[in-house]
């Protein structure tokens, strides 16, 4: 495969010793990746990336002084030293190359020869410390003590490190979704407009994310870049997979093709929903363009599905016709992605072997749908059915309105001639694609890649010279342009996450609902509420947690201080936070003469709570004694829906109160 940079980050070989060492290595996860000596790829480019600017600061310096003086002297020595920073900045993007192209060929074991894929390195990351930033939101906002929550951040700190390396199948796919649910709870749960996670994300010494182009470092507060790195992730993971199917096989260019569409899904997802990225990666025209790139490479598959032998169906006419028609159709999306490749921004930081491939094969490609329209032609006299259809190749679907006239000749001999005039545009644009080979460095290391156009070459050369006659001494004919068109649609395929069912790691806080960064409350009690002859004088509604609907004036209930609209938390000392409706009723209609000690919550009306550095006394008091803390803020009982990813987009925070069941009064 051309440029996979399928790496680790720097300091891979440690921090996996590490992992390791602590027993944490989960389903998915390719330890072994993150151990080879190539994970120090994406530091040594960014360390070429950092001497590349450095050099382009010194042009410009010296292209300013060199235009500012009018000495002769200093003139000379000016353009002296520009030339040494030209030829430095020549030696370190030759080197820059080498990197890019240095990497692995993923190609599966086979017999035959079929044309590289491109797939898409990861966005690498380094370690990241959850716990300090956590503990404090734990302690400050939810009034618990950050530091028993420890199992809690150690498991979320291992599932991070484990999705850094994940597996080329579908147990790496389902870890990094695991990991992008886990993040959707988290940002539900801790993150606001007007709070965010940033501390988690931002360390002056490593930087959150490589580039998966570049390997340039991006850094973002936001957890929304963290969520889109992981979907990025997801996207090219599917690409690895898609390069390393047997495409030889029927079963192997389904895959391929099916993993190609995921991934063009995914980035057609991440595109809609992300806006103003860190990293050019993650850019609308850089998503743009891996999009157009994996549905071509989607059809492609599609194309080496139709051209397997297969016993059963004879090549007659109309088969080749499909053929050349759905090679026309590779050839334009690839040539639709070409012209995204060369266009700026993208064409400054795509790797170079990426768009002389891709001008590769559209020009092979190109080639094949004349050679199939060649063989059409000649083979065997098309049946009356197959006219239509042949004319459609080469003129295109006429308006039912316009009257058709046959167009195509009828003759064997007229028919050898046009057929040989598509070989020659077939040999010509071959013999091209070989040529646009030769001129890059980086392809001209992939043999496979030469053998699969020297042997499509040899096959248009044996069947021109099959047609050629010595007594041909007409005037050649132009062969006309193959109509592209394809027999199978393809559809981007956007990541489905609710097939990957996780567990909410900080499950112990509470329903979201209530429990969020979004709503504040008080923490209420124990207060002792006996039961009278009605009851206690409450009505309780809801699951997790059981909402207090109505309490009867006058009544114990009212008289203990409690309200409507009061959350119950414990029973008897136990924690009801997840409790049903029916499991509280129980409990309270077991109790005897005694009474039952409840603790509740009360939500608070107001703006965004303080921030997590707030160490306010009433606060420290509900920890250790439980009094009431005086802050007020939101009231929303349901956390409201949040956009995808959140990316620079102002939260909507609708106030909406969740459904509750019927009215239940012990």
């Amino acid at each position: 495969m051309i440029p996979e940079d399928r790496r680790d980050g720097p300091g891979a070989d440690e921090e996996s010793t590490q992992l390791q060492a602590a027993g944490s290595v989960r389903k998915g996860c390719d330890t072994l990746a993150a151990q080879t000596p190539c994970g120090r790829l994406q530091s040594r480019r960014a360390r070429i990336h950092q001497q590349i600017n450095k050099e382009l600061r010194m042009r410009t310096g010296a292209e300013n002084l060199y235009r500012a003086t009018s000495n002769a002297r200093v003139r000379e020595t000016v353009a002296l030293e520009l030339s040494y920073v030209n030829s430095s900045l020549q030696l370190l993007k030759e080197e820059l190359e080498e990197l890019n192209c240095s990497v692995d060929t993923d190609m599966p074991d086979r017999e035959g020869t079929t044309v590289p894929m491109i797939p898409l390195g990861l966005k690498e990351t380094k370690e990241l410390d959850w716990s300090t930033a956590l503990k404090e939101l734990i302690s400050g906002h939810f009034g618990e003590d950050g530091a028993s929550y420890e199992t809690e951040i150690r498991e979320l700190t291992n599932l991070r490190q484990a999705v850094r390396t994940p597996s080329r199948s579908e147990s790496g796919l389902e870890l990094l979704t695991a990991y992008y649910n886990q993040l959707c709870l988290l940002d539900a749960r801790f993150v606001t407009p007007a709070r965010s996670l940033g501390l988690l994300f931002q360390c002056p010494t490593q930087p959150c994310r490589y580039d998966s182009l570049t390997g340039v470092p991006a850094q973002q507060r936001a957890l929304a870049f963290e969520k889109g790195s992981v979907l990025f992730n997801i996207g090219a993971l599917h690409t690895q997979i898609g390069a390393r199917q047997d495409r030889g096989c029927p079963t192997g260019t389904s895959r391929a093709a099916e993993s190609f569409q995921r991934a063009a899904g995914a980035f057609n997802l991440l595109r809609q929903k992300f806006s103003r990225a860190p990293s050019p990666d993650m850019s609308p025209a850089s998503l743009s363009m891996l999009e157009q790139l994996m549905a071509a490479q989607a059809q492609e598959c599609v194309f080496e599905g139709l051209s397997l032998p297969v016993p059963t169906a004879p090549r007659d006419c109309l088969a080749q016709l499909h053929l050349a028609q759905e090679a026309a159709q590779v050839a334009a999306q690839y040539e639709l992605v070409h012209q995204a490749m060369i266009q700026p921004p993208v064409c400054s930081y795509v790797p170079f072997s990426w768009t002389t491939l891709v001008h590769v094969k559209a020009k092979h490609f190109r080639s094949l749908a004349h050679y199939h329209a060649a063989v059409a032609l000649c083979d065997s006299p098309p049946a009356e059915a197959e006219l239509l259809a042949l004319e459609q190749v080469f003129l295109g679907p006429l308006p039912p309105s316009e009257p058709r006239g046959l167009m195509l000749p009828q003759e064997y001999e007229e028919r050898r001639k046009l057929g040989k005039a598509h070989l020659k545009r077939a040999i010509l644009g071959q013999e091209e694609a070989l040529r646009l080979h030769a001129l890059g460095r980086a392809l001209r290391r992939v043999d496979l890649l030469q053998a699969v156009l020297g042997q499509a070459l040899r096959c248009s050369l044996t069947r021109y010279s099959e047609l050629d006659l010595e007594d041909d001494f007409f005037e050649a004919t132009e062969a006309p342009d193959i109509q592209p068109k394809t027999h199978r649609t393809l559809e981007v395929r956007a990541p489905s996450f609710s097939r990957v069912k996780v567990a909410d790691i900080f499950h112990r806080l509470g329903p979201l609902s209530v429990f969020s960064a979004r709503n504040r409350w008080r923490l209420v009690g124990p207060v002792h509420v006996t039961r009278g002859e009605g009851g206690f004088g409450f009505t309780l509604r809801g699951d997790s947690p059981v909402l207090i609907a109505a309490v009867i004036p006058g009544g114990h209930a009212a008289a203990a201080g409690l309200q409507e609209g009061d959350y119950i938390v414990s029973v008897n000392g136990q924690p009801c936070k997840w409790w049903k409706h029916a499991e509280v009723v129980a409990q309270l209609k077991g109790v005897g003469d005694e009474g039952v000690s409840l603790q509740v919550v009360t939500l608070l009306p107001g703006t965004e709570p303080p921030s997590t550095g707030d160490r306010r006394p009433a606060l420290r008091g509900l920890l250790r004694n439980q009094k009431e803390c005086g802050w007020r803020t939101s009231v929303p009982v349901r956390a409201s829906p949040r956009p995808l990813l959140g990316w620079g987009r102002k939260a909507k925070r609708d106030k909406t109160a969740g459904g509750l069941s019927p009215a239940s009064q012990p």
